[in-house]
């Protein structure tokens, strides 16, 4: 098919001719920020966990939109499952996407909402390029299954299946004991007759958990996931295949990472226990999928659920940032307290809120005095953040920058700010302990 008319972008070697080898705190700014080290970390945590519980990982890439990170989602073995949001994350993903089957390993990426009718061109065009069982869709509707017969005829394979459960959150999908609804099971077995589609199993995201403040809760939320999907295979079972094991795909970030604190003493924690014994149960007749987006950078929203008992700072967890300049300082009684301006507003950070603080980022300890306090963007506006103590700091204390000076910020919401740029500028905090020399440049994924 033919490409999609997109922003004009520079290359990524014109890019990284211009940034690889700076100093974050010397290139244009506003400029986001990833380091690696930090994401590793979090990726490979992940990949252990899962293989440890015995269940399966499914990676969302809306976060990021990069080949580079999508890569070390899925690690060097094993199946590659991703979802993704938009159709050009797909497209983008395919010279990985071919290269992990070049490696003899199975692939297979979810379009993540339920099926747009305009999209199944591009979608069945993709599943023709990268073979069969490689494009998934979601359904919740049946007349999205009327519209899948669009599919094979393309891709000359029947489309990958998961039904959309709702398990509470409300934003997709359909209740536990409504899933057939005006016959939608029905629709889709015969679909799989005729050779238009392959039933995985159920899917549900659940956000609910974000709101969350301790590892009992995420547990609980997942553990309340897993349930709602479980109850959807049940009370549907004479609808459903009987010749394979369906997949329960389960998660967001919260939950997901929640997991973690299975494989420490968990003794005393009813909620582990509970959770534990759910996944044996499921373990004979079910596959068990958790998928997770934002975990491998994180932000102060994700750091706000305290979902893992053992987790460091918040310069140790999160690996994005946004590098800001210092414009003005009003440290001299203008104000009715200490107040810095800097040249990034809610189109360099976003503007999603965070339960634990009151404010749109929090200013990192990056080359200033961490022991002076917290530093937050209290107030936004388009290109200007206000930065101020955050509340119960002495009003009159000076806050320690200087104009002209760089800061990085952590975001509230990981997934909101990288939307508002076209490229991330990578450090390795691992190599260089001030993670400001630029090593690469990753491309983000842009559109529709």
């Amino acid at each position: 098919m033919a490409n999609f008319p997109s922003r004009p972008l520079p290359s990524e070697e014109e890019l990284k001719r211009f940034f690889v080898g700076k100093d974050v705190g010397d290139v244009p700014k506003p400029s986001i920020v990833l380091d690696l080290n930090i994401i590793k970390k979090h990726c490979t945590t992940m990949l252990q966990t899962t293989k440890s519980l015995e269940v399966g990982f499914r990676a969302h890439v809306k976060t990021h939109k990069t080949r580079q990170l999508a890569n070390l989602q899925v690690g060097d073995e094993g199946d590659a499952n991703f979802v993704a949001s938009t159709v050009p994350e797909i497209e983008a993903l395919v010279p990985l996407l071919k290269a992990i089957q070049q490696a003899g390993r199975r692939i297979n990426i979810l379009y993540g909402i339920p099926l747009v009718p305009s999209q199944i061109p591009r979608l069945a065009d993709l599943a023709r390029k990268l073979g069969k069982d490689s494009i998934s869709v979601m359904i919740d509707h049946p007349d999205q299954v009327e519209h899948l017969k669009q599919f094979a005829p393309i891709a000359s394979y029947p489309a990958c299946v998961f039904v959309k459960v709702d398990a509470g959150y409300h934003r997709a999908g359909l209740p536990p004991t409504a899933l057939n609804k005006d016959g939608m099971l029905e629709k889709l077995a015969e679909a799989e007759k005729s050779g238009h589609a392959n039933l995985l199993g159920v899917y549900s995201h659940n956000s609910l958990s974000y709101g969350g403040a301790s590892p009992a809760e995420a547990m609980t939320y997942l553990t309340s996931e897993i349930a709602s999907c479980r109850k959807a295979l049940e009370h549907n079972s004479s609808l459903l295949p009987q010749d394979r094991k369906l997949v329960i795909s389960v998660g967001a970030t919260p939950q997901v990472v929640s997991s973690q604190n299975l494989l420490h003493e968990s003794q005393g924690c009813p909620e582990a226990e509970t959770l534990k014994a759910l996944l044996r149960d499921l373990h004979e007749s079910t596959k068990v999928e958790l998928h997770a987006g934002v975990y491998p950078v994180l932000d102060m929203q994700q750091l706000s659920t305290n979902a893992v008992l053992q987790r460091g700072k918040a310069e140790e967890e999160i690996a994005i940032s946004v590098v800001a300049e210092v414009c003005s300082l009003y440290n001299d009684g203008e104000r009715s307290k200490p107040e810095v301006l800097v040249a990034a507003g809610t189109l360099a950070l976003g503007r999603e809120p965070c339960p634990s603080y009151r404010g749109w980022g929090v200013v990192s300890p990056w080359r200033r005095d961490e022991s002076s306090g917290l530093l937050i963007v209290e107030r936004i506006s388009q290109e200007h953040g206000i930065v101020s103590w955050e509340m119960g700091k002495a009003q009159n204390t000076t806050i320690p920058l200087q104009v002209g000076q760089p800061v990085r910020i952590y975001p509230n919401h990981a997934c909101i700010t990288g939307a508002l740029y076209g490229w991330y500028l990578i450090v390795d905090s691992s190599q260089d302990p001030d993670s400001a020399r630029i090593v690469d440049v990753w491309m983000r994924t842009a559109g529709w």
